[in-house]
C-alpha cells in the first residue's frame, strides 16, 4: 500500500516534470522563431536549452513508458504460457533488464564523471546534467524492475499485470 502511493506520487512528479520541460521547450522555440522572424534577433541561448531539455524529456518519458509498460515489445508466445511459467520467465527477462541498467549506469557514471569540468557553449550548464540523465534512468527503472521481481516471486500480480507489455490496441477501445 505504501509503495503504491510512493509510485503514484512519482509518476504524478514525473508527469508534471516532462510537462514543465515540454512547455519550456515549447515557449523557447517559438519565442525564436518570432524574435527572428519578427526582429532579426533571437535568444541565443535557446535551441542549445531545447536541445537538452529534449534529452530529458525522452529519458524521463521512458521511466514512464516502462513502469506502464509501453515500451515496443513482443509477447505473443509468453501469453500463451502457463501462469507459473509465465511467472518465471518474466522474472528471468527482468534480471536481463537489471544487467542492461547497470551497464547503463556504469557508462553514464563514466560519462558524467569525465564531462563534470565541461560546460554547454551557450548556456555554460554543466555537460554532467545531460550525462546524468543516463544515471536517474537506470536507477528509476531499476527500482521499478526490482519491484517488478518482488511482486511476481511473491505472487502479488494478478494475471493482467503478468502481460509483459500493454497492447496499444486494448488501450484504445
Amino acid at each position: 500500500m505504501v509503495m503504491a502511493k510512493i509510485t503514484r506520487f512519482l509518476e504524478q512528479l514525473l508527469n508534471i516534470i516532462m510537462a514543465a520541460a515540454l512547455a519550456i521547450m515549447v515557449v523557447l522555440v517559438f519565442g525564436n522563431v518570432v524574435l527572428r522572424y519578427f526582429f532579426n534577433s533571437g535568444i541565443t541561448w535557446s535551441e542549445e536549452m531545447s536541445r537538452y531539455l529534449f534529452v530529458w524529456l525522452t529519458f524521463l518519458g521512458s521511466i514512464g513508458a516502462y513502469q506502464n509498460k509501453e515500451h515496443l515489445g513482443v509477447d505473443m508466445m509468453v501469453k500463451r504460457l502457463p501462469r507459473h511459467v509465465k511467472r518465471f520467465v518474466l522474472v528471468v527477462s527482468d534480471l536481463l533488464i537489471i544487467f542492461v541498467l547497470v551497464l547503463l549506469l556504469d557508462g553514464s557514471w563514466k560519462m558524467t564523471l569525465m564531462n563534470i569540468d565541461s560546460v554547454t557553449p551557450a548556456v555554460g550548464m554543466p555537460l554532467a546534467l545531460v550525462y546524468g540523465t543516463g544515471l536517474v534512468v537506470a536507477v528509476s527503472m531499476a527500482i521499478i524492475t526490482i519491484n517488478n521481481i518482488y511482486r511476481i516471486i511473491f505472487n502479488k500480480v494478478t494475471d493482467e499485470e503478468l502481460n509483459a507489455i500493454n497492447d496499444s490496441e486494448e488501450m484504445i477501445i
